[in-house]
Order: structure tokens, then sequence, then C-alpha cells
């Protein structure tokens, strides 16, 4: 779809061009037979030069090449009103213009707004970094969960402050899709406060993308879909439900950062030898979820009951299964894992994610990797 946009950008410009060498004598442009006069030679150039640093923006992932798309179309429209009887097919190729350039303001925006939202919870965060996890502070922790820190090795370590994350996902978003869609996805967590912002683009075809925002603060939980980051799909907030579900969120995805099981709103009660039972409580947003572990005190995963979306009557049974275990920054934690949706008429395996690359403790807000832009 990109290579398609700058080809047809580039065509079209190079038409404008042509404009310009008949105003001036340099070129006879057969398809526009009446004359042109030398005003409005220098605006088909103009417009020839505004497309040609679109394309070249576009080359080069620029956050604004709609910026020069947007003016392009414009001055190119006028032109065309004026030399309506032989130009007026270019009002095609302009529309086409117009929509991807909005699309990809649109597209601006929602990075724009995910990367405001980040940066506040960075300057909200309390860096903790000079506290070091001792055996000591997990003594009162049910066995397993401290058999789980011994042996993540965080004994030692500083206690995580901040992460960031970038996922490679496979994404099936109905039960009964067989096929599954690849994306890509960056988050950031806060650990005290307790914070997420995660997002995600998901290419549906060559044409449509879905674009996606989870968070988690100050206790309540917002969910944003975009079609094409411009249509709403799903803009789920302001409801308990959503606030419990992102609250769970956080508490499963602890596994990656696990000197945050020591949380100061994360209570923990041993369920048997391999298992333990995890509550969080923030700002009047409650909820569970059971962690299992093997003999070593590997995470094996952890299962909860989980409101998929907000207008759901009752929780759903949800589990996140650990199906890779390595070593990152010297802890232990599940690299691959497997999400999971137990309906009534089965299990609905969503979700495969896979840590491409994650970082701890940033003393300044993390570079955006723009998964946009993949």
């Amino acid at each position: 779809m990109r290579i398609t946009l700058i080809i047809l950008i580039g065509i079209h410009g190079i038409i404008h061009l042509f404009g310009f060498f008949k105003a001036f004598g340099i070129s006879e442009f057969q398809a526009i037979s009446q004359p042109v006069l030398k005003t409005y030679g220098i605006f088909w150039l103009l417009a020839f030069v505004l497309f040609a640093i679109t394309i070249v923006l576009v080359l080069i992932h620029s956050d604004y090449w709609w910026l020069s798309g947007i003016l392009a179309v414009i001055i190119s429209q006028i032109l065309i009103f004026n030399y309506w009887s032989e130009a007026k097919f270019g009002t095609i190729a302009n529309l086409v213009v117009l929509i991807a350039a909005i699309i990809g303001y649109s597209r601006f925006k929602f990075e724009d707004k995910i990367k405001r939202e980040r940066t506040v919870l960075f300057e909200n965060s309390q860096l903790k970094s000079q506290e070091i996890v001792t055996k000591e502070a997990i003594k009162d922790l049910p066995l397993i969960v401290q058999k789980w820190l011994i042996s993540s090795g965080v004994i030692g370590e500083k206690m995580v402050s901040n992460v960031y994350l970038i996922q490679e996902l496979q994404l099936k978003l109905k039960p009964e899709q067989t096929d599954w869609y690849n994306s890509t996805a960056e988050q950031y967590f806060t650990i005290s406060p307790p914070s997420f912002s995660w997002n995600i683009k998901t290419e549906m075809n060559a044409i449509l993308s879905v674009v996606g925002r989870d968070k988690f603060e100050n206790g309540k939980g917002e969910m944003l879909i975009k079609l094409l980051s411009l249509i709403p799909i799903s803009n789920a907030r302001n409801s308990e439900k959503v606030n419990q579900a992102t609250l769970q969120r956080f508490l499963a995805e602890i596994v990656w950062f696990p000197s945050a099981s020591l949380n100061q709103h994360i209570k923990w009660e041993s369920i048997n030898d391999y298992s333990a039972k995890a509550t969080m409580e923030y700002k009047g947003t409650k909820g569970s979820g059971e962690f299992y572990f093997d003999e070593n005190g590997n995470f094996k995963k952890v299962v909860a009951m989980r409101y998929k979306d907000a207008t759901d009557a009752e929780p759903t049974k949800w589990t996140v299964i650990a199906t890779k275990i390595e070593d990152r920054n010297g802890i232990k934690i599940p690299t691959e894992c497997d999400a999971n949706w137990y309906l009534e008429d089965g299990k609905w395996n969503w979700l495969k994610l896979k840590i491409r690359d994650i970082k701890y403790n940033a003393k300044i807000m993390p570079v955006a990797n723009n998964v946009y832009k993949k």
C-alpha cells in the first residue's frame, strides 16, 4: 500500500511539473491545450515540489508527511478547477492522496496521545533504583512465591521502578478465526504507582489496519481501538469492569518484572505447594489471579476470572501460559506466552506473544520504537 501511494504521488507530481514547463515554454504539455499563464506555472511547480517532499517524507517515515501532502492536494485541486475540462481526472488522484493524508494525520494524533500519556506516567513514577531485593523482604510471602523470586534471580538486584518492552504478537480477533494476524506492540509500566500504557498496530490486509491502546492509571482502565487510526471501533472507559480487567492485566504481567510482587498494593496467599493467589487493590479497584509454578519455582501460568468486554454480564476464565522462559537483563522471565479465554463452547486461544526487547529502570523516558512505522 505504501509503495502504491508513493508511485501514485510520483506520477501525479510529475504531471504538475509539465504544467510548469508549458507555462514557461520549456515543453509542450498536450494534456492541457489552453495556454498556461506563468503565474499558474509557478503554482504547478509548487505543487510538484510539495508532492516530491511528500514522497521523501513518506520514504523516511516522517511523522509529518501528511502536512505537505495536504498542502500539495489543495494547490493541485485549485489548479485543476481552473483547467477543469482537461485536468478533472486529477481529482481522483488528489482524493486518494487526501484520504491517505487524513489517515496519516489521525495516526500522528494517536501516537502523540500515547507519547503524552506515557510522559505523564513516567514523570509520576517513583524511581526506587537504589532499593535492593533481599531474602528478608520476601520472607512473609508464600513459599512458592519466595521460590519463584529466588529462581528468577531478583534477590540482590535493584527493585524495578519502570519497564519498557516490545512484543511480537499473533492474534485471533474472533473464536472462529483460523488465520493469525501478525502485530507488534509496545508497553510501558510504572510500578509505584502501578500503571501501564500498551499500544498495538494490526495489519488486517494490504489496506486496512487497526490500532489499539490499553491503559491503566490511577486505578482506572481504558481500552481504545480504531480502524485506520481514524474510526473508533471500541472506546471503553469509566467502567468498573474495564477498571478491574486492566488491573488484573497489570497483576498478571508482573511476571515480566517479578520484584513488583512486593508492591504494597498486592497481597499474596498460598493455595498449595505450587500455586498462590495474588489480590491487588488500588484506588477503589480490586482484582485477583492465581499464579502457578513448577517444582523449580519457574512461572507456568496465571488464571483469573476477568471481563472480556464492558458489556459482559459475568467475568470469563482467562489464562496466560508461559511457553518459554529466558534470562533477560539477568532476570528469568517468560518471554513467550499464550493467552486464552474459556468460552461456553470451548477454549479460544486468541493471543501468542513474544518479548522482543525489555528494559528496566530507565532514568529518562524511553524512546518509542514506534510500531506504526513497521
